[in-house]
Parts: structure tokens; sequence; C-alpha cells
């Protein structure tokens, strides 16, 4: 019995001696790990590229949507009522400025012109015979006068005549490419149908919508980068040809017509595009790579490198032209930004710069 209580006496304090050397061996196990977690975060610096900060000009500009149009774009109307006999060109040609489009019969007109040339030539000569007879004193002045007024009349209506009569031949009033021809030979063209749809092209217009608080920034002659959706690779530049003097009362913008030059006739009336305006130019502003800024929940944030070491700042952004913007807080002329390696790092980490 004495033996057993010695023994029991001596077991909890073993295991008490146990547990002890357990929770020491497991501390300085601890205690290693987190010195090794230590040298590692020491030993394993974030490689990162740093960029220096330096004052530059940035443009403040707005890109507005728009649509391409033909520089000039007429659609030529029948004057005269009578059947197609003729017509010249065909879709895609291109026409000179007074080209013969196409012929109407107009032969009523026609018979009209030659009995109207006929009662001038005789006007004319019985005029003339009067004018000799008056000089030798023959017939009254009343009388030349007389024949004076009816040849007047005879040249109008002769005039008139011809005018109705021409109006059979239809010509191009611009230099152009035929787009649309809306009769054939045969049919039959009443006053005022279309005949043909001509567009000049050599140039495009580009019409935008500016708003009223933009529309002060925008001259007639200024130079306006342009990029058509088309042709996206291609920066195009266009010079504005007319600025709305009032706005458009649905929408309070004003229209701003651009001009391009098109000569190899690929940009077509109807395409879309962008057009952009400068508003000004910001001088010795600090402007970094969109890239190069991280958005924590909110916020805006860029890392510096100082003394190998990562340090966040929290900044606030102002114009945005292309791949970079404007930090108006935040960021001082001659801090050194991480570019590179920035979405790897937190604050107060060791970094190595390149």
């Amino acid at each position: 019995m004495k033996a057993a209580r010695i023994f029991f006496t001596i077991a909890p304090a073993a295991l008490i001696a146990m547990l002890v050397v357990f929770v020491m061996t497991g501390c300085k196990d601890q205690e290693n790990m987190a010195i090794a977690e230590s040298d590692s975060r020491e030993v394993a610096a974030i490689p990162v590229s740093v960029i220096v900060v330096e004052p530059v000009s940035i443009r403040d500009v707005v890109f507005l949507p728009g649509e391409t149009e033909a520089y000039e774009d007429v659609k030529v109307a029948a004057n005269a009522a009578g059947r197609v006999e003729w017509i010249g060109p065909h879709e895609g040609q291109t026409v000179q400025k007074g080209a013969l489009l196409a012929k109407i019969d107009v032969s009523a007109h026609k018979a009209a012109l030659e009995h109207a040339k006929a009662a001038c030539n005789l006007a004319n000569d019985l005029c003339e015979r009067r004018r000799r007879l008056y000089a030798n004193k023959i017939i009254a002045k009343e009388e030349l006068d007389q024949s004076e007024t009816q040849l007047t009349l005879a040249l109008t209506d002769l005039e008139q005549i011809k005018v109705r009569y021409n109006h059979g031949f239809p010509k191009s009033p611009i230099t152009g490419i035929i787009n649309h021809l809306y009769v054939d030979v045969g049919e039959y063209a009443d006053i005022g149908k279309p005949i043909a749809d001509i567009v000049n092209i050599d140039k495009i217009k580009i019409n935008v919508r500016v708003p009223e608080l933009d529309v002060r920034y925008v001259k007639r002659g200024q130079k306006t980068p342009i990029k058509i959706d088309a042709f996206a690779e291609r920066p195009l530049i266009g010079t504005v040809d007319f600025v709305s003097f009032k706005a458009d009362p649905a929408t309070k913008t004003f229209l701003v017509r651009s001009i391009i030059d098109n000569r190899e006739h690929d940009i077509r009336p109807g395409m879309l595009g962008r057009v952009a305006l400068v508003r000004r130019i910001i001088a010795d502003t600090v402007a970094v790579p969109l890239f190069a800024i991280v958005d924590k929940g909110g916020e805006r944030i860029v890392f510096l490198e100082k003394d190998g070491i990562a340090e966040s700042r929290t900044i606030s952004i102002g114009v945005i032209e292309g791949d970079r913007v404007q930090i108006t807080s935040g960021l001082n002329v001659g801090d050194h930004m991480i570019v590179k390696g920035h979405t790897e790092v937190e604050d107060g980490m060791k970094v190595t710069a390149k």
C-alpha cells in the first residue's frame, strides 16, 4: 500500500514535468519557425521596376462619337416630264461637273424652240429694215420702237423655251461619283422625280455633338485627331469646318463638323468614328501610367520605393490621356514609383529596384 501511494504521488509530478517540457519544446519550435519566416522575408526581396516622377504636360481631351458624311451629296431631279430616252453614266462611275446624265423626251419643247427661233429671226429682220427706213426718215420713231419691242419679246420667249428644252438634258452639278440611279431607259420621269444621287468623297465630313460646357474650346480651323472605327489602326487629322451657333433644344449640344482628306475614297459616308477635341493643355503636372495604379476597395494606390522598402501612397486622379493619368494629389516630382511588380508588394515589404 505504501509503495502504491508513492507511485501515485510521483506519477502526477512526472506528468506535469512532461507537459512542461512539451510546451517549452513547442514554443521553441514556433519561435524557430517565426525566425525562419522572418529570415525568409528578409532574403526574398521583391524585384520591381521604378521610374522617377517628373513634371510633364498632359492634354485634357474629350472623345465624341460621330458619323461620316460625303463632302457633297446631290440628288439630281428631273425638271421636265417625259420618257427617259438615254442614261449616260452607270453607278460607281465618276462624272465631271456639267456632264450629261440623261436625255428625256422633250419633242414638244423642241418644236416650240424651232418656232421661237423662226419668230426671232423674223422680228430681227423687221427691226433691221425699220432701222434703215428710220435712218432715211421714211418711217416714224414709233414704228421703229414697236419693232424693237417685238424683237425683245421674241428673244425673251426664245430664252424661256430654251430653258424648258434644256430641262430634258439633266447635267451633273458637281464632280463626283454616281452613287445611285433612280430611273431606267424607257421609264417616265415626272418633274421633281430623282434621277441620280451624286457624291463627292474626295473629302469627308464627320459631325459630332459637343456639350455646352465644352463648345467654348472648339474653334473653326482647329485640328482634330479622328479615328474611324473601320480603320482604327490609322490615325487621322481633321480640321473643324463649322461650329453651330445654336444649341439643339432637346440635347443642349452644338453641332461641330470636321473635314478629313479622303483622296483614296476608302472612308465612306455613314461610317462611325470618334473625334478628339482638346479642351486644354495642362503643363508642369504629374502624370503616371494607368497600369501602375492599384485599386483597393475603391481607394487608388501607388507604391513608392524608399531605401529598398515599398511604401503605399493614396492618390487622387485628374485628366486621363491615352494610357496615362494626371495625379492631382498624393505624388510628388522626384518620387520613385514602382511600375512593375507593384501588384506583388505590400506596404513595408522589402523590394529590389532594377
